[in-house]
Order: C-alpha cells, then sequence, then structure tokens
C-alpha cells in the first residue's frame, strides 16, 4: 500500500467514525443558548481537545491501556454510559440553559471525548499504528489526524449560521432529537462492549475445552 493510499485510508476510516456532519446537531443542541464567541471557543476546545486524545493514544494507547490492564470493551462500555447522561440532560431539558462557567465543560465534555475522540476512533488509531508497514506511515497517520480535526474545527465554527436561522424553538426541537440520538449512540456503545464480552468469554471457554480434550 502506498503512502497516499494509506494516508486515504486513514482519513476515510477516522471520517466515518468520528463523523463530522452528524456532530453537528449535537454541537448546536449544546450550544445554541450561547453566543457566537461561546460557540467558536467551545467549537476550538472541543476538536484540540479530541486532537490531544488520539494523539496521545496514537503515541502511547497500547502501553497505557495494558499499564492500566483497560480492556477496548471497557472503554466502550464507560463511554456509552457517559453519553447516556449526557443525552437524559438534554431529553429533560437540563442542558438548555449552560452558563458561561459551563462552557469549557460542555466543550470538553461530551464533545471533545467521548463524541469525537471515543472509543472507536482510538481503537483505529492504536489498530493503524500497529499495523504501519514502515515508520513513513506514521507521519501519514498524523497528517490524517491533523486534517480530520480541522474539517471537524471548520464544520462546528461555520455552523453557526443555523443558530439564526432555526431560533429559540428550533433550537429545543433540536436538543430533543439530539437527545435521542445520542441515546441510541450510548446503548449501542454499551450493546458493542457487552458483545465483545461475550465474544471474549466464549473464546476463552472453547479454548479451555479445547485444552481438556
Amino acid at each position: 500500500m502506498g503512502g497516499l493510499e494509506y494516508l486515504l485510508t486513514v482519513m476515510v476510516t477516522l471520517f466515518v467514525i468520528m463523523d463530522p456532519p452528524g456532530i453537528v446537531p449535537i454541537y448546536l443542541a449544546l450550544t445554541g443558548t450561547m453566543d457566537r464567541r461561546e460557540r467558536n471557543r467551545a467549537a476550538l476546545q472541543a476538536t484540540l481537545l479530541s486532537l490531544g486524545v488520539i494523539s496521545l493514544f496514537a503515541l502511547l494507547g497500547q502501553q497505557i491501556i495494558n499499564y492500566l490492564h483497560i480492556d477496548l470493551e471497557a472503554l466502550q462500555g464507560a463511554g456509552g454510559l457517559l453519553l447516556l447522561l449526557v443525552s437524559l440532560q438534554l431529553l429533560t431539558g437540563k442542558a438548555d440553559e449552560p452558563s458561561d462557567a459551563a462552557t469549557s465543560n460542555i466543550a470538553l465534555v461530551p464533545l471533545g471525548t467521548p463524541l469525537l475522540a471515543g472509543p472507536g476512533a482510538i481503537v483505529a488509531v492504536i489498530l493503524f499504528v500497529q499495523q504501519a508497514p514502515s515508520s513513513m506511515d506514521y507521519m501519514w497517520i498524523a497528517i490524517a489526524i491533523v486534517v480530520i480535526h480541522l474539517a471537524i474545527y471548520l464544520v462546528m465554527r461555520f455552523s453557526g449560521f443555523l443558530v439564526k436561522v432555526l431560533r429559540r424553538g428550533g433550537i429545543e426541537v433540536l436538543t430533543r432529537i439530539a437527545g435521542v440520538l445520542l441515546a441510541a449512540i450510548a446503548v449501542q456503545l454499551i450493546a458493542d462492549a457487552v458483545m465483545g464480552y461475550v465474544l471474549l468469554f466464549e473464546s476463552s471457554a472453547g479454548a479451555i475445552a479445547w485444552g481438556s480434550l
């Protein structure tokens, strides 16, 4: 696989997993009552946090997981539970009045992580680093990570005009829809984590049964 082909593979994979267009309704739901400056700051903070988390796991992901004895399924389950809590806040209206003090919190959790830098993106980056055919491919992975995060920032940065179109009533409807979407994502993450452990248990049980023969 050539360098540009590997770059394209990493970029497409991260784009599908992180889904920049799909983050727009959730971003607007969480920041819709903020002014333009606060929304832009939240977009920048979320993007930088995601970039930092993804870069950290690209460099030290496998070592961190091994040192803490964390299964990838545990990351998925934890991310799902966190998103489920946020989705309940959106559905019950508790996230409709974010204060200035909460701007950073919203940008960091759940926007920066686990929505952007979530279990799927983290696992994908770790696997790409492990499977890189040569040291030069590490550079392509780094470029792909930066390009995807630039796209994410631009999508959130210039989605603010939708707030003017939707106005207060539209934002409230969008918030409820985003809550449902977040709840679905959370349940899927938790289900994937449970299924991962089930498959791991079945694999272990099969190995023990085979060894006893």
